[in-house]
Order: C-alpha cells, then structure tokens, then sequence
C-alpha cells in the first residue's frame, strides 16, 4: 500500500516533530530569500507543493509577498485543495495552486526563471540519479540571483555533501544549510549563472517506489 501523503501531514501539527522543525527553518530561508530579493515583481515556483504550508504563510505575512506571483503544483487532489484554501483564505491573488505532475517541464514554462525555487520534500524520495536531474533542472527554473530552497534527510549514506556539490556545478552558490546534527537538511543556493532555457515536454524526475510502512527518519524527509 502507497504512502498517503494526506496523512503524512499529520506531523506538521506536532510542534516536537522533526518535520515540523523542519518547516519552520524552510519558512526562515524562504522570508530570507524574500528579504534579499530585488526591488519590483517577483516569481516563484514549488514543485510537489503539498499543503503549501511552508510557502503560502510567508508570502501572506512578508511584506514582499504582495509582488510575488506564484505557482503551486500538486498531484495529490486532497492536499491540492488544503494548499488552494490556504491561498484563498490569505488573500493571495497572485498565487494559484495547480493540480499536476510537478515533473513535467510544460507546467512551469511561463512562469520561469523565478527568484525562489522551492524543492522541498523531494530528494528524500527519489534515486541520487533524480535527485541530480533536479539540481540540473534548478539552474533553468531559477533566475539569476534567485534562491533554491531543497530539503533531503541525513540519513546514511549522507548525500547533502554531494547535493551540495551538484548546485555548484550547476552554476550555484550555497547561502545557507542546517548543522549535520539536525535530522533532515534545510539547504539554499542562488543561481550566479544566467538561467539555461527550460526544454518543453521532459519529465525533470520520477520518485522512486516505496511500500507503505510506519514512518521512520527517512520518511519525515520528503
């Protein structure tokens, strides 16, 4: 049986949770990008949105949250629609949640390069192979300047060292990542390369197969 990752947000709720603390220092580098970002409109873009709660509650108390405009893109309906209430009930006009397969490149063709790329919950759930399509994939979603917000847990064998090298081939720089101790990685790199352009109709990643089973580290990594 699959992993409901309806469910799987249950963990948000719990203050003590690693996933919980998790969101917030997502939120921390989100209203920091946010902080740094330039003067006038801006974009961003998160794949595998989930309930949207690490995006959507900052852009509504940042005071640059009014001159961002946003897609959210989630397959899940049942989380799609929590993200799409959050939206409305903040007042963001400018932000949509969108029901689809986050891979696919079409998705985000008019909306990129963004100044914040969130890829949160990913790396924890696909082949190091994927994970590399990703960090690929981010220097054409990402705008020059813009931040890439990831996640990916610690669990052994550890690759936020590798991830963190793959950014830098990519044309990134790191701006911020959690201590080794913490359980589950918080990483931001900006892009100080010019953007590559985003080819139409490729599928950037795949997640990998899991049975379903209790939650363990790994699984509060997505």
């Amino acid at each position: 049986m699959a992993l409901d990752w309806y469910d799987w947000h249950a963990d948000y709720d719990d203050p003590d949770s690693p996933l919980s603390q998790r969101l917030a220092e997502v939120r921390r580098v989100v209203g920091a990008a946010l902080d740094r970002a330039p003067a006038g409109p801006l974009r961003a873009v998160s794949l595998c949105a989930g309930q949207g709660r690490d995006l959507v509650p900052v852009l509504a108390e940042h005071p640059r949250g009014v001159d961002v405009t946003a897609r959210l893109v989630e397959l899940d309906p049942r989380n799609a629609e929590v993200a799409a209430g959050a939206v409305r009930a903040a007042g963001l006009t400018r932000v949509e949640v969108v029901r689809a397969d986050a891979a696919r490149t079409d998705v985000w063709a008019d909306l990129v390069p963004a100044e914040i790329v969130m890829v949160c919950g990913l790396f924890g759930n696909m082949t190091n192979a994927s994970v590399r399509a990703v960090v690929r994939h981010c220097g054409q979603l990402c705008a020059t300047g813009g931040t890439v917000v990831w996640t990916r847990h610690r669990g052994a064998p550890d690759l936020v060292p590798t991830i963190c090298d793959w950014f830098v081939e990519e044309g990134f720089e790191l701006l911020s990542l959690t201590e080794p101790t913490v359980p589950s990685a918080v990483g931001a790199h900006r892009l100080i390369e010019r953007p590559r352009p985003l080819p139409p109709g490729v599928t950037m990643f795949e997640f990998a197969d899991r049975p379903h089973r209790p939650r363990t580290f790994a699984d509060q990594s997505r």
